[in-house]
């Protein structure tokens, strides 16, 4: 008896901390989404904070399937389907929750901060050299 109610409470609380870890890395991919577009926009973007913004789609992902994973053993909606496909999803996130660590790791074994991906071709004055051309008097 004690032990059904000690799980349920275990449940409960891992349910609850899944929600949080989901709404905590949503809030900062979109706290981050104003950097995104103005380096996006201007065609130059860090290759350290790609790899975070890669990692934490696949890590909320992740926790998504999770949290699935745990709702369907705790409220029994579960099915031999509904497991084969968050098996497929786990997979997916695993391997991209890995593959953005790996590249973090990396960046930060070869302290390569400063690696930038160049978009679009900008020439020291600052204009965009894709797709405009330069007008004199």
């Amino acid at each position: 008896m004690i032990e059904g109610i000690a799980m349920g409470i275990i449940d409960f609380i891992l349910l609850l901390l899944y929600v949080l870890a989901i709404g905590c890395s949503i809030y900062i991919i979109h706290s981050h989404k104003g950097y995104y577009q103005e380096r996006f926009k201007s065609g130059v973007v860090s290759v350290f904070m790609l790899a975070m913004l890669f990692f934490l789609a696949a890590y909320t992902f992740k926790m998504l399937i999770v949290l699935t994973m745990r709702a369907a053993v705790v409220f029994g909606f579960t099915s031999p389907q509904l497991d084969e496909w968050l098996l497929y999803g786990w997979t997916a996130a695993q391997i991209g929750t890995t593959a953005g660590l790996a590249s973090l790791a990396w960046l930060t074994w070869r302290k390569r901060y400063d690696l930038f991906l160049f978009l679009r071709r900008v020439d020291k004055k600052g204009d965009d050299q894709v797709g405009q051309e330069q007008i004199s008097d």
